[in-house]
């Protein structure tokens, strides 16, 4: 081993590796005990799906006895919803390792089938979870990867440096000639109104590839467009408090400072559907049960997913995901 080039049952990583990842885990777990932070598991299939247009779930038809007889069932993207639901229960801070699941995402850096670390800290905001990011991150990585002192940009700071950029301000016309500068490939119907797409396209292309060069570096304060799950900061401009983690290029994490209104997470879902419609997608069904947990009260709290396997490639020092992973989807 490794045999990557191989059609065999051999698998994807070495046994060093696979070593490091029993290692890791055993760690994680040791970290958020001395914490006080409470494992947990929570189902992996949901009647209700994400309606985030950039999230595709695996759908199974369910055939079995009972009440969901010939219902259609998804595979979770994250285990994020029945955590909140834990949280509005009176759970207290919680963790889960858990596997999940996103149609469509084959690569370099991405399985469709994976493993998520992801917490929720009641209390925190999203600057305080950073903090327990970097213990947690520099802790599994220290010995393996050289890291210098982390550091956090916003979201205006990464195009303002790099591109020139205000990300909350541009329009498309102006995005799109960022684009032509840069000399990139332009995707085929890409929107003339939404600026979304365009931003995307720049910081995956120009921006990215830059960040945590040698160090964890935390972009935060998004556009409110990409607020997702996060709650929005009023101000000249309104941001979204959430955060990704970066690390020689490769995202580690995202994390928000959670919403907890649930009048305000349906017409989020209700938008990103309507989204959907217009991008010629399949609306998903709205979690009830989320929203339900929501009205009862989520307490005050932030939250954060990590790919554990893009960590353990990065500890590994390898260059694809399929190297970090017993067997990946083309092994599977």
């Amino acid at each position: 081993m490794p045999a990557n080039s191989s059609p065999t049952g051999q698998p994807g990583a070495d046994w060093a590796t696979l070593r490091l990842r029993a290692n890791l885990l055993a760690r994680i777990r040791a970290f958020f005990a001395q914490r006080d932070v409470l494992e947990v598991e929570t189902p992996a299939l949901s009647a209700a799906a994400i309606p985030d247009q950039n999230l595709s779930s695996f759908a199974v038809h369910y055939t079995g006895p009972g009440l969901r007889y010939g219902q259609t069932l998804y595979l979770h993207t994250s285990p994020e919803f029945p955590m909140k639901r834990l949280l509005a229960a009176g759970s207290g801070c919680i963790y889960q390792i858990a596997r999940v699941f996103r149609d469509g995402e084959a690569g370099h850096r991405h399985n469709p089938e994976f493993t998520l670390l992801e917490w929720y800290r009641v209390g925190f905001d999203h600057h305080r979870l950073m903090d327990e990011t970097v213990d947690l991150v520099t802790e599994l990585l220290t010995g393996r990867v050289s890291l210098r002192e982390p550091e956090r940009l916003t979201y205006h700071e990464i195009f303002q440096r790099r591109l020139g950029l205000d990300p909350h301000r541009a329009m498309v016309p102006e995005l799109a000639a960022g684009a032509k500068t840069q000399n990139l490939s332009i995707p085929p119907g890409m929107p003339v109104d939404d600026p979304d797409p365009w931003l995307d396209l720049l910081l995956t292309h120009c921006i990215e590839p830059e960040l945590g060069q040698g160090r964890l570096t935390f972009v935060y304060d998004y556009p409110i467009s990409q607020a997702a799950l996060a709650r929005v900061r009023p101000g000249d401009p309104p941001v979204g408090e959430r955060f990704e983690l970066y690390l020689n290029g490769v995202e580690l994490a995202n994390g928000f400072h959670e919403l907890g209104d649930a009048r305000e997470q349906r017409c989020r879902f209700e938008a990103e559907n309507t989204a959907r419609q217009a991008a010629g997608l399949p609306t998903m069904p709205v979690d009830e049960k989320l929203l339900a947990a929501l009205e009862t009260g989520l307490p005050e709290c932030a939250g954060v997913a990590l790919g554990f396997d893009r960590l353990v490639m990065l500890a590994a020092g390898k260059t694809a995901l399929a190297e970090a992973m017993a067997f990946s989807f083309e092994r599977a």
